[in-house]
């Protein structure tokens, strides 16, 4: 890594891309519900909680994820009942929706053969 900058530009430009990229979804997820929530605290909501789901162990983050969500978006001023929506739209596009295309490629490898 060290004898080719360009490679350590690329790790910590990946790094960095999944938090950003994430939070993006979580922020245009909310505008598309009507949560009155600044872009920039949406953001910060979704880091904050991603740090305090470190502390509860659970595959996935399933609950807790969603859950500190939800805590952090109606901390930051949302509606309970809003950021619970926006919660669960975000995780059915981050981590429920993610699994059809997986599902299927992981069928058609095993009809081949490859594994």
């Amino acid at each position: 890594v060290h004898a080719r900058p360009a490679r350590a530009l690329a790790l910590w430009g990946g790094a960095l891309a999944f938090p950003a990229l994430q939070a993006s979804v979580l922020v245009l997820v909310g505008r598309a519900l009507g949560l009155e929530v600044p872009a920039g605290h949406m953001a910060v909501a979704y880091l904050a909680a991603t740090v305090a789901v470190a502390l509860v162990p659970t595959p996935g983050g399933i609950g807790s994820v969603e859950a500190a969500l939800v805590v952090a978006l109606v901390a930051a001023g949302g509606p309970a009942a809003v950021a619970t929506a926006v919660v669960l739209a975000f995780r059915l596009l981050t981590v429920w929706l993610p699994l059809l295309p997986g599902a299927l490629t992981l069928a058609a490898l095993v009809r081949m053969r490859v594994i």
